[in-house]
């Protein structure tokens, strides 16, 4: 059951019902659920006629695969957001620091009288803005937009259902991790005319042919060690800019689905290499291991059966440090 957040959401659509001008942030390395939830709530201001900008903090460029979401073009680049907002929403950022070099804003709009609505659904959030919308219950922060804009009184359209469903269908991994009210959900977006296959289909099953051949490689130097995890195993994979050169940052987010896959460990790892000698760790646990206690000793933070944080140093050295987190959780 979804928390009772009724006075939370009033409080937030209070805020966007006089707003003249919103800034929406998605956490860095945007995924569907993060950029989906910013555009499907920036697109309905939008058509309000609220001077609207939806953003990151990190990678420069929108992801190839979120890029059809933004049909009204509410997209801009991190350095055309305003120092201080009046209207700032963070969608989806577990914490501040989530936003990435965008997070100043955060302090910035408050101190300047403005009001920061966030929007999200990670049970570590600590609730960092004037208004908090947190539901560490529902499955995507995009179920949280969905009860914003209802009642909000926005009518729910195509454009605005896809952006929803793109954020719904991956992170509950196609409806797997779905309750019974979210398949309810899924059906009124559909009712609503989004085409499932069109947008499920280039977010997770699709791949240009260089993908294979980073498989390929990547696979083939996965480690098993059955003893880690008090003895529940640990699969692990290394991703490195070699590997990735040329391909987009969705292949590479998307091998932890792959890793995570062996039947013998219960918890998967990947390490994805950002810059030299600088790793995004993605961790995913079947489903006795708390991955969440795990990525927040090592400085990160999630869910509980998925989470992720950044190391520096040699690959070798991070999965030491992997190892002996999960035997301290």
């Amino acid at each position: 059951m979804p928390q009772d957040l009724t006075a939370e959401l009033a409080a937030a659509a209070a805020v966007l019902a006089t707003a003249t001008d919103v800034t929406l942030l998605a956490h860095v390395n945007p995924d569907a659920d993060a950029l989906g939830s910013a555009l499907a709530l920036g697109l309905a201001l939008h058509r309000r006629g609220v001077a609207v900008r939806v953003s990151f903090g990190a990678p420069a460029d929108v992801p190839e695969t979120l890029r059809g979401l933004d049909v009204a073009g509410l997209l801009v680049p991190a350095g055309d957001i305003p120092a201080a907002p009046p209207v700032l929403v963070a969608l989806d950022a577990g914490s501040v620091g989530r936003l990435g070099p965008l997070g100043n804003r955060v302090a910035a709009t408050i101190e300047a009288g403005g009001e920061v609505v966030v929007l999200d659904h990670h049970v570590s959030n600590p609730g960092f803005g004037t208004v908090n919308v947190v539901d560490d219950r529902a499955e995507a922060t995009a179920l949280v937009v969905l009860r914003l804009l209802d009642v909000m009184g926005v009518e729910v359209d195509e454009p605005i259902a896809r952006c929803v469903y793109a954020g719904l269908v991956t992170d509950t991994r196609s409806f797997r991790h779905a309750s019974a009210a979210t398949h309810l959900v899924a059906a009124r977006l559909i009712d609503a005319g989004v085409d499932a296959e069109a947008v499920a289909r280039p977010l997770m099953d699709s791949h240009p042919f260089g993908y294979l051949n980073m498989l390929a490689s990547v696979l083939s130097r996965a480690t098993l060690d059955r003893e880690a995890a008090g003895g529940l195993g640990l699969v692990h994979a290394v991703v490195t800019l070699e590997d990735s050169e040329g391909l987009r940052p969705e292949e590479v987010e998307s091998v932890v689905d792959l890793i995570r896959t062996a039947q013998e460990a219960e918890v998967a790892a990947v390490l994805k290499e950002l810059r030299p000698s600088t790793w995004s760790v993605s961790l995913r646990s079947v489903s006795e291991v708390d991955v969440r206690e795990v990525a927040q000793l090592l400085g990160g933070g999630g869910h509980r059966h998925a989470a992720g944080f950044t190391a520096k140093g040699p690959a070798e050295q991070v999965l030491t440090d992997l190892v002996e987190a999960l035997a301290r959780s």
